[in-house]
């Protein structure tokens, strides 16, 4: 147990102040200034209450332990020099409301001290599905370890997507239930009707179809924990039968008369507001408190956005566990997703990622490349420019890949071709007497240009997608080789 370390050099005001503490309930130690020193190095204490009147050795003391919190215990009111660590200063005599509040700050000090988290392999292990810096989870993370180790009933309040089943997981695993089994209902989707057999199980015989005796959930959760998600759904029948089970850890199958032990923990999860539907009627008052004994809330992804980088390393190397190529995500991709409400909460964002594993595996998400409703903020798509040899050789191959297929579609119609003729013959054969490539290719480009062209009605824009090239691009070729509309009307007449 960690002491109250008293240190003065006046013996009485030491009696005084064991005679409080004692009274109190807590343990305690005195020590003079000179001893204090080796006392502090070797022991661990929740607080120390320091004489005031030493002056210079209080400070030195204080500033040498900034680990540890101190309360300075003064004759009368006066100035002491502010120090982070002493956290407090009592004007004898001292009262009971004083000296409590003053320790309490003490253990505040202990408590949120950086560092002082307790960083097991286990529950790393297990806290790494609720990963965060923020307050909320910090704060989900703390109950968890408090709650776990005993068998109180937990109730577990929030959205839907926000985790309720991993806090259960986490209370199991990190419980003495840890080696038994972790069984989930979940009331919701079981029909009413049938909620009572999946829960206690049923006798051979004790309705139609009953072939063969069932154990129940309670019974397949012995020595472990039983997670009945989505409470507020179960119906106002069955919340009655689970109520005396509660009140007597025992219960019966359906069609038995054996009562059954039931060493079984109780988590519970809503998305639903209880108390709402205790004044409606649609929640059993009774019910409500038996299982509110420890309350969880699971915070909504939207007011803990600053642990959504966290949430994607995490999604993301869960992902890749299952063998998916992953993504990236660039600086602005997760600057805009910080700004979405996420109406789904973690599962949303689950989905997200999963989506767009799928879309750009292996590949860095930018923020245009995200749905529209994740886009926030200015979005500067990037439009590569290609030299135009490569933009007049994609356009080149698509029209002559086109044509090839337009003529294997003919053939096709007509019937086979003729053994030993090749349609290169009339069209791609190189003639004996040679010929001038580029004004063939100039010939060629012309002519494809205008049949675009003439396709579109003379729309440029139109004529350069069917060409695979930009609309400038186009233009400067029209310019380049003098192509008008005027002039390929007459050339037609």
């Amino acid at each position: 147990m960690k002491e109250i370390l008293l240190v003065s050099d006046n013996g009485e005001l030491i009696q005084k102040l064991e005679t409080v503490i004692t009274f109190m309930g807590e343990a305690c130690y005195g020590q003079s200034f000179a001893d204090c020193l080796n006392y502090l190095n070797t022991h661990s204490v929740e607080a120390v209450l320091v004489d005031a009147s030493g002056g210079e050795q209080l400070q030195a003391l204080v500033a040498q332990f900034p680990h540890i919190p101190f309360v300075a215990i003064q004759s009368r009111d006066g100035q002491i020099t502010a120090n982070c660590n002493l956290v407090s200063c009592v004007t004898l005599p001292i009262t009971y409301p004083v000296l409590t509040q003053a320790i309490h700050r003490c253990q505040e000090y202990t408590r949120h001290r950086p560092g002082h988290t307790k960083t097991a392999g286990m529950k790393t292990r297990l806290f790494r599905s609720l990963v965060g810096r923020s307050q909320q989870i910090q704060i989900v993370r703390q109950l968890v370890e408090q709650v776990a180790p005993t068998d109180a009933t937990v109730l577990i309040l929030g959205e839907s997507g926000t985790g309720k089943e991993v806090i259960a997981r986490n209370v199991h695993f990190m419980s003495a239930r840890r080696d038994g089994p972790f069984i989930p209902v979940n009331c919701g989707a079981i029909p009413g009707e049938l909620l009572e057999s999946e829960l206690f199980g049923h006798e051979k015989g004790a309705f139609t179809g009953a072939i063969s005796a069932r154990k129940g959930r309670f019974e397949l959760a012995e020595g472990g924990t039983l997670f009945l998600d989505e409470i507020g759904d179960m119906p106002l029948q069955m919340q009655v039968k689970l109520l005396r089970v509660l009140q007597e850890r025992t219960f019966e199958r359906v069609g038995g008369h054996t009562p059954i032990q039931a060493n079984v923990r109780i988590i519970a999860a809503t998305h639903r507001n209880l108390e709402t539907m205790i004044r409606d009627d649609k929640f059993r008052e009774d019910l409500y408190y038996r299982l509110n004994v420890f309350p969880i809330d699971s915070p909504a992804l939207r007011d803990r956005r600053e642990d959504i980088p966290l949430l994607l390393q995490e999604l993301i190397s869960r992902i890749q566990g299952d063998g998916v190529s992953v993504v990236k995500f660039t600086e602005m991709a997760i600057s805009s997703l910080m700004e979405h409400d996420w109406a789904g909460n973690v599962r949303e964002l689950s989905n997200l990622v999963e989506r767009l594993s799928i879309l750009y595996p292996a590949q860095i998400v930018d923020i245009q490349d995200l749905p529209a409703k994740y886009q926030y903020g200015d979005i500067q798509v990037y439009e590569p420019d290609y030299p135009e040899e490569l933009l007049e050789r994609d356009a080149f191959n698509a029209l002559f890949a086109e044509s090839a297929a337009d003529e294997a579609s003919r053939d096709s119609d007509q019937g086979a071709t003729p053994p030993g003729y090749s349609h290169s013959e009339d069209s791609s054969q190189l003639p004996e007497e040679g010929v001038n490539l580029k004004e063939y290719l100039s010939e060629l480009e012309i002519n494809l240009i205008i049949q675009a062209l003439e396709q579109q009605d003379w729309v440029v824009a139109r004529a350069a997608d069917k060409l695979g090239m930009r609309r400038t691009t186009l233009v400067e070729k029209m310019r380049k080789y003098d192509i008008h509309r005027e002039e390929s009307v007459s050339s037609d007449n």
